[in-house]
């Protein structure tokens, strides 16, 4: 049945004691939830926050119990979180609801998470979505009012969910082994303490290459159709080619511009943060495009490709890569091909190089089995989700 979420529990929007008054902040009494304590991936257990607020603040702010569901709903649209095990004060982009004895908190949470794309839809202002208290609590979610059945969901949704923040935490700690692997054997990139020779980045790049641009449609291909691929198959350091859009067009397919094994792909344009990450071609499927805010970055003898990738990618050396950049904090920033062609960077014997490449090729080989485990794991639960919630 369909059921407004006001008919489930009280719900209340957060707010923010003054700052002014030091008072409210001197000690950490009661936890304050904010949107970046929320995870935006899966329903998330609140046990502890980044800031606190006094015991003398307690009238002044909104504050719940354990068990409330947190709802973001300003900026960030429906990042779910429960307050677990205590009491919990919260800001004004987050409405709150305490569940009644019709429904269980993480029940709850699951079926307002399985609704996100609605919460979105409703979100009535252009530049900073917003979602107000009156919207919030006629928002309609699917339940079933058997407790015990809820009870059972849960159990079963918790457990998949489990594994997948397990799979995800594998693959972080496989990420940081290469990290480490790297300061190992290359040290600071920027300060170059182990004394590496630097060169220009044209010293170990043949010849840059551009993607291509077409008008797209907005989902992504099926089968083997052409697709160009879109800024997020590289945007976050890894290739992933099931971000693109087909082609309207067959015949629009540019054979110089697809992407090949052995590819490093570098994002030329995209916001300041961003700018500038790489992705190296382990293995790709056919008839896919790189788009025009992509180079392919062809290198010399001198230069492994995998070693380029991890350092470009390099936490310490990602200033490096932004300073190269043009175009104001509040825009898309570009990196022309003179600019990165002046970049210096660090450049060991090749010897070393492959011996990193081939230690990083291991590695990303057990990322592989895992990120497989990981889609599954999560083509399960989304199936679950829609099975339950509809």
């Amino acid at each position: 049945m369909k059921v407004k979420l006001k008919e489930l529990g009280k719900i209340s929007t957060g707010n923010t004691p003054s700052k002014n008054v030091a008072e409210f902040y001197d000690s950490e009494d009661i936890g304050f939830v904010k949107p970046d304590v929320i995870s935006d991936s899966q329903v998330d257990y609140i046990e502890n926050t980044m800031e606190y607020l006094s015991e003398i603040a307690r009238n002044k702010a909104r504050i719940v119990k354990k068990d409330a569901v947190f709802v973001t709903c300003v900026g960030s649209i429906g990042k779910i979180g429960i307050a677990k095990n205590k009491e919990f004060a919260f800001n004004q982009q987050i409405n709150a609801i305490e569940p009644n004895e019709k429904v269980l908190p993480q029940y709850l949470a699951y079926g307002i998470f399985a609704n996100k794309r609605k919460l979105h839809a409703i979100a009535n202002a252009p530049v900073v979505p917003i979602i107000n208290k009156t919207q919030f609590g006629d928002f309609e979610i699917e339940i079933i009012d058997d407790i015990q059945e809820q009870l059972m969901i849960v159990e079963v949704l918790d457990k998949v969910s489990e594994i997948i923040v397990k799979r995800k935490a594998e693959l972080e700690k496989l990420d940081e082994l290469i990290k480490a692997r790297f300061a190992e054997m290359f040290g600071d990139p920027i300060e170059n303490g182990m004394h590496w020779k630097q060169v220009p980045l044209s010293f170990c790049i043949e010849r840059i290459e551009n993607g291509k641009s077409f008008v797209c449609d907005s989902e992504a291909r099926q089968g083997e159709w052409p697709a160009i691929l879109k800024l997020s198959a590289v945007t976050y350091g890894f290739y992933r080619p099931k971000e693109n859009k087909a082609l309207l067009n067959e015949n629009q397919f540019v054979e110089e511009a697809a992407v090949r094994v052995s590819d490093l792909l570098f994002t030329r344009k995209n916001t300041p943060e961003l700018v500038g990450m790489c992705a190296y071609v382990y293995d790709t499927p056919p008839k896919l495009m790189m788009p025009d805010l992509l180079f392919r970055l062809n290198t010399t003898p001198a230069c492994n490709k995998v070693f380029l990738w991890k350092l470009i990618n390099h936490d310490l050396f990602r200033g490096r890569i932004k300073a190269i950049a043009t175009g104001s904090a509040k825009s898309m920033s570009n990196i022309s091909k003179e600019r990165l062609l002046n970049l210096e960077i660090i450049l060991p014997p090749l010897e070393i190089q492959e011996q990193f490449a081939a230690f990083v090729e291991q590695i990303d080989k057990s990322k592989a089995a895992v990120q497989k485990a990981l889609d599954q794991t999560q083509l399960l639960f989304d199936s679950l989700m829609q099975e339950y919630f509809g």
